[in-house]
């Protein structure tokens, strides 16, 4: 992705929108709440739907031994060991104080 990254050198361009007012509410509700502006919350969506449209369409190529290896360590059971089980044990962040 490489050829999208911002630099301080790119040029910017305006980009006119027109939506129903409570999807522009609702845009400006949640950029307030995460302290940014409604122009900096639509950017930064659209920059993350537009790779995770190009990602969706990536193929990776591996031989069929690679493929069969690779299925085999997804069926493996993981293995006891002390970050596993301090992980299995943690409290989800949802849950602490």
């Amino acid at each position: 992705m490489s050829s999208y990254v911002h630099s301080s050198e790119s040029k910017l361009h305006a980009v006119n929108l027109r939506m129903r007012t409570e999807i522009r509410s609702l845009i400006d509700h949640a950029a307030m709440m995460l302290g940014r502006s409604r122009s900096d919350f639509v950017i930064e969506a659209a920059r993350r739907a537009a790779e995770d449209a190009i990602l969706d369409q990536a193929i990776i190529e591996v031989s069929r031994e690679r493929y069969e290896q690779f299925l085999e360590m997804l069926d493996r059971s993981p293995q006891p060991n002390a970050k596993l089980r301090a992980t299995m044990q943690a409290k989800p962040l949802w849950q602490q104080p």
